[in-house]
């Protein structure tokens, strides 16, 4: 949903000039005047006659003429109430830090907002939980952090395009404001994913297209750019946590080799590794290691956790949809801890609002530099038990991409991490395509990157699956730093039923009630339950002419096409009559009250209004 704002305009407004009736007086002047003797004017020689007021009502009446077809016709501005498109768009929600890590994410609030009247209720959001380290916070704790800090904010406001509908066909990725089918008064943002003509399946979180014609479904895949927007953070290692370490939580990236002299050996801070370019392959490895309520609870308690970790699989867990409200305090009071948990932790989330679905698209991101100008750099990323690998060689610049299981695998291409140097490496395994970045660079491989999910049944983990990602190096002096793992969206295939009071799956319902009992932490460790996952349900949805499919990039919170169907009018489609126009920039996200810190000054000085710069920019 989306709420109109004050209107943009591309043009420059009119303005009044210089009323001719003035220079006609001048032109007819006598010469003595002109020589710098005084002359009288005429009386009707005035800013205020009745000929330059006319004149002057007559321009600005022109500007907002000027104004109204631009606004009808060009671009509208628009404001982002709720978190449905989040985190490529923002509602109303909360930047926090979290307390234990130190992880900024944003939290939603929507719920502190009436959703048919937009005014704010008698209740605030005031716990979450981060996606780095899994600790659920307390916003309103006065241990924790000041009141100004966790203010809620409104949503981003944007700049929608009108014309480009009118002149271009829609694309499938494009994010669209349209009016909602059920009430054409409210506006409704969402990203557009199926056309006219197609059958769209939503299946084990990605997107299928069926066109008319055609008997087989075939995944739709984002371009590169659209899967940087929309990737989602997994884990940072620049976010170590101490205190989890301190109590004997195990690193989430670990060497794989038994011997420490030739294997990768860590920085003394954590954040770094580097292997000496000997012993031949040397992996280091990820473990998607989270610390459940309870784990964090016994931490803070000053009690040791268990010896034995067990790693999971990698879920669709959203620290947006981690939201927890109450009833405002009275003015000038707070809420007291409830006596039964450690300060600063809050209350128990929901365990099902956590991630519960396995995301097998991952891509990874890391600094590399090397050493030397010889040996090979490798990243590799597990889906469905097979692995997807990357070889980056110091000594030609080569890359080379190869799966496991799949001989007539082998595209290649130049680049530029050749010799000694430092380079950012980012690689990504998503929409059944692998892809390369060097320095923030797209690379071009000599033959398609692609490959067929379905032939290689891929839809259930294995237990490689729980090392779902490793960077290595073969004979090469390396050190990397700044490794980070981010997810794709996972669409949850969903129909008919609202998104209120209810957690959405696709799970068959007995392996739901399995998922309930299990809890989502043993659900997605144990491997004798991972059949599941070849089960889960798929969604057909069919288009006519005219006719778009809708879906927010926050699955788990979205009333989009999928819900549709079940309230008046009973369609899961927009028509195209409905299309309003395409978004395009982020001109204005929420202002922060401070400029950024600066040594001796960390949290910056007072500054109503500074911009948030960070989050301006083209909405993709």
């Amino acid at each position: 949903m989306v709420q109109m704002g004050s209107s943009m305009k591309k043009k420059t407004m009119a303005v009044p000039s210089r009323p001719k009736s003035l220079a006609s007086v001048a032109d007819q002047e006598p010469k003595q005047a002109r020589k710098g003797a005084p002359a009288k004017r005429p009386a009707h020689d005035s800013w205020f006659s009745a000929a330059a007021l006319r004149e002057l009502v007559e321009s600005l009446v022109a500007a907002l003429v000027l104004a109204f077809l631009i606004r009808t016709f060009e671009a509208e501005a628009f404001v982002i109430p709720t978190g449905s498109m989040a985190p490529t768009l923002m509602g109303r929600h909360k930047d926090v830090v979290c307390p234990k890590c130190g992880y900024p994410f944003q939290v939603s609030a929507s719920s502190e907002v009436d959703p048919h009247t937009n005014k704010l209720k008698n209740e605030e959001v005031f716990a979450g939980t981060c996606s780095m380290c899994g600790f659920t916070m307390d916003m309103s704790s006065p241990e924790v952090l000041r009141k100004e800090d966790t203010a809620s904010f409104k949503g981003d406001r944007i700049l929608v395009a009108k014309f480009p509908y009118h002149f271009v066909e829609p694309k499938r990725w494009d994010i669209a404001v349209f009016m909602y089918p059920g009430g054409a008064k409210t506006n409704y943002i969402k990203r557009l994913v199926g056309l006219p003509g197609e059958t769209i399946r939503i299946s084990h979180g990605d997107i299928w297209v069926k066109p008319n014609g055609r008997d087989t479904f075939s995944i739709a895949r984002k371009p590169p750019d659209k899967v940087l927007a929309m990737m989602q953070p997994v884990y940072d290692n620049d976010y170590l946590q101490r205190d989890l370490l301190a109590a004997g939580w195990p690193v989430r990236w670990q060497p794989e080799s038994p011997d420490p002299a030739a294997g990768w050996q860590a920085s003394d801070d954590g954040k770094s590794f580097r292997v000496p370019g000997r012993g031949g392959e040397q992996w280091l490895a990820y473990r998607h290691c989270v610390p459940s309520y309870g784990d964090w609870f016994e931490v803070l308690e000053g009690r040791r956790v268990p010896r034995h970790v067990k790693p999971q699989l990698v879920s669709d867990f959203a620290a947006y949809n981690s939201e927890q409200a109450r009833p405002k305090p009275p003015p000038g009071r707070w809420f007291a801890n409830s006596g039964d948990r450690p300060p600063p932790l809050g209350p128990e989330p929901n365990p099902l609002r956590l991630g519960i679905h396995w995301v097998g698209d991952l891509v990874l991101e890391f600094t590399v530099d090397a050493e030397g100008p010889s040996g090979q750099v490798l990243a590799d990323l597990v889906r469905g038990g097979r692995h997807f690998l990357c070889e980056l060689d110091l000594n030609s610049g080569r890359a080379a991409l190869s799966i496991s299981g799949v001989e007539d695998f082998h595209p290649t291409a130049a680049t530029k991490v050749r010799d000694r140097g430092r380079h950012e490496i980012r690689f990504a395994n998503v929409d059944d395509e692998l892809m390369l970045w060097v320095d923030d660079r797209l690379v071009e491989f000599d033959r398609p990157t692609s490959y067929d999910s379905r032939a290689l049944d891929l839809v259930r983990p294995r237990k490689d699956d729980l090392l779902p990602a490793r960077v290595g190096a073969r004979e090469a002096a390396v050190r990397v730093s700044h490794l980070k793992l981010f997810r794709d969206i996972y669409y949850i295939a969903q129909r008919g039923r609202g998104s209120n009071g209810f957690v959405m799956t696709d799970y068959d319902p007995a392996d739901e009630a399995e998922l309930r009992r299990l809890s989502p932490e043993g659900f997605l460790s144990d491997s004798r339950v991972w059949d599941a996952f070849g089960r889960l349900r798929e969604e057909d949805f069919s288009l006519s002419a005219d006719q778009f499919f809708m879906l927010g990039d926050n699955s788990a919170q979205s009333k989009d096409s999928r819900l549709w169907d079940s309230e008046p009018p009973y369609q899961h489609y927009v028509h195209r009559d409905l299309l309003k126009g395409k978004a395009v920039v982020i001109y204005w996200p929420h202002s922060w009250d401070r400029t950024p810190g600066f040594p001796g000054v960390p949290r910056g000085v007072w500054f109503p209004l500074f911009p948030n710069v960070a989050r301006m920019g083209f909405v993709r």
